[in-house]
């Protein structure tokens, strides 16, 4: 069954994925996977512009929790 998420459940689950990639990202046996070239130095560059899309589109959920949390306000 599909339940439908509010836009702060959204928000949070981006969050929550952008905290984990972002703790990849500086984990020591990733960071020596990259440097002893076992993987295509690439990745590094594929996961930093990940995060930084992520935090892009984190960004547009914000201002929509924004608006809507203004709105439960008045």
């Amino acid at each position: 069954m599909n339940v439908a998420m509010l836009p702060i459940e959204i928000l949070q689950e981006f969050n929550s994925c952008y905290v984990k990639i972002q703790a990849i990202a500086q984990d020591e046996n990733w960071l020596l996977l990259i440097a002893d070239k076992k993987i295509d130095p690439e990745a590094a560059t594929h996961l930093g512009d990940t995060l930084h899309y992520l935090g892009e589109v984190m960004g547009c959920a914000e201002e929509i929790v924004e608006v809507k949390f203004n709105q439960e306000a008045e």
